[in-house]
């Protein structure tokens, strides 16, 4: 059974910055793409960013010039930078993996921005 175990996420405030990290407990580097997505309370998950095997990335629009999304091979692990961070960013945020057209979830990393 394939595991992802998000850290990294927090109490901040309004234009602060975090990192989520999203350990596999897999190899990452073989096909497939890994993404994250969020969850705010009282709305439907959203997609937030996703990275392909060649590195390739989209973000939504909400996003954009805010977060990044990167992955080290080696340490079995995608990232997610936040930068800039907004009031609105507040949400569980869950790590995503697709492999062999299997999907696969973590449990989530709260991320609150407040002041």
């Amino acid at each position: 059974q394939v595991q992802l175990v998000e850290s990294g996420g927090g109490l901040v405030q309004p234009g602060g910055s975090l990192r989520l990290s999203c350990a596999a407990s897999r190899s990452i580097s073989s096909g497939g793409y890994m993404a994250w997505h969020r969850q705010a309370p009282g709305k439907e998950r959203e997609f937030v960013a996703a990275i392909g095997s060649r590195d390739n990335t989209n973000y939504a629009d909400s996003v954009k010039g805010r977060f990044t999304i990167s992955r080290d091979n080696a340490k079995n692990t995608v990232y997610l930078q936040m930068n800039s961070l907004k009031p609105e960013d507040t949400a569980v945020y869950y790590c995503f993996a697709n492999w062999n057209a299997q999907a696969f979830w973590g449990q989530g990393t709260q991320v609150t921005v407040s002041s």
